[in-house]
């Protein structure tokens, strides 16, 4: 199943949200949208949704994918009302050039238009807009974000890694195991993957927004499925290719700070790996079956060690042909899951834990948190919110 294609689940997604206090947002935390020049028409209907509520925004423009999520409150934590989702390859040829190419440019200012109106047709009153690796990595992405600023009018910012790390752990932070004293969150990205380590040994914080504050150490790493294809092929991998591409991930692993004391923690404490990436959500579906990629039987899944292994083993000995016909994979994965099944599997040697747990949220998830953490439109009494299924 294609990226694109996932995008009609993102009406069905629900995450919590934390109560923080605010006093007073950045620029960057508002985002921007230029109103619609005179005499222009709007391209999709919308009924008027003030009255229900105020409406949240985060667009997350990565290296290999362009996603939007539009949200409001809802109990305990938000419902969606709009999504969109496409590969766009942004970072294609980066890691060669040093520059995003004049196709991947175009076919992202698309994207962004059809992100740009929805954003017009809903107004919300808040949102984020954010651009990460690809924009961070090439030399001609501020240019880029200005051309999409003048042509578009939606402004984005370039976060840092670490701000990068965190929104993720924000984003995901309802799927940790209540009972466990921490966890390694992972992103593999297309051009970048971070990790964060989290401990509770001395204290869990009380709403998801505030999970950051449990990170002990983190890392960007400066691989991602699209950066290891381009570096090692992603059509024909072998045995042989895919454990090279694991050992030059294991080798960026080594800068992990904290490394011994996380692998000994591993081995005496409840310590489980989270993983948020359409890496881990396609071996998810694979292991399930699925026919088709299905949002709510992957987010949340567990899946132990060896059920790690016998799927990563059947993909490695699927033909590229039967990658892209799968329902899961589809031809835009095609190439890119196993340079992502390297990633996680040098991640998994490194530090071995007997489960995963299954993330299909982040980035985005993380932002509306984050938003709605800061207004406090409700009250949350649970230390962990349900997460719900869409009425609409």
């Amino acid at each position: 199943m294609t990226e694109s294609d996932r995008s009609a689940a993102d009406s069905a997604v629900l995450a919590g949200a934390g109560s923080g206090e605010s006093s007073g947002t950045p620029r960057s935390d508002r985002g921007a949208l230029a109103p619609p020049p005179a005499g222009s028409r709007q391209t999709h209907n919308s009924a008027p949704r003030r009255a229900r509520g105020p409406l949240y925004a985060a667009l997350d423009l990565g290296t290999n994918n362009c996603r939007l999520l539009i949200a409001r409150p809802h109990e305990r934590g938000f419902r969606v009302i709009d999504g969109f989702t496409r590969i766009v390859r942004l970072g294609e040829g980066v890691s060669v050039t040093g520059r995003l190419s004049d196709a991947a440019m175009e076919r992202t200012i698309e994207a962004l238009r059809q992100c740009r109106n929805k954003l017009r047709d809903h107004q919300p009153a808040r949102m984020r807009l954010i651009a990460t690796e690809a924009c961070r990595a090439a030399e001609n992405g501020p240019a880029f974000l200005a051309r999409v600023r003048d042509e578009l009018g939606i402004e984005l910012e370039i976060v840092d890694r670490r701000t990068e790390a965190e929104l993720a752990v924000t984003g995901c932070a309802d799927l940790i195991d209540a009972g466990a004293d921490g966890a390694l969150m992972f992103d593999i990205g297309g051009g970048s993957s971070e990790l964060a380590w989290l401990d509770f040994r001395g204290g869990r914080p009380k709403q998801q927004g505030r999970m950051s504050a449990s990170i002990r150490s983190w890392q960007s790493l400066p691989v991602g499925v699209v950066s290891i294809a381009e570096k090692f092929g992603g059509v024909d991998v072998t045995p042989q290719v895919f454990e090279a591409m694991v050992a030059y991930v294991a080798e960026q692993l080594r800068q992990f700070r904290g490394r011994e004391k996380l692998r000994q923690m591993i081995s005496t404490n409840p310590v489980h790996l989270i993983g948020t990436s359409g890496t881990v959500t396609t071996l998810a579906g694979l292991h399930l079956g699925l026919e088709r990629y299905e949002r709510q039987k992957v987010d949340g899944l567990w899946l132990r060690r060896d059920q790690v292994d016998d799927t990563m083993r059947i993909l490695l000995g699927m033909p590229f042909e039967r990658r892209v016909a799968h329902p899961c994979i589809g031809k835009d994965r095609a190439d890119l899951v196993l340079p992502g099944c390297a990633i996680f599997e040098a991640i998994r040697r490194e530090w071995p834990t007997e489960r995963v747990r299954v993330a299909d949220r982040g980035l985005r998830e993380g932002i509306l948190i984050s938003l709605m953490d800061q207004d406090r439109p409700y009250k949350r009494p649970n230390r962990y919110p349900r997460r719900q299924s869409n009425g609409q």
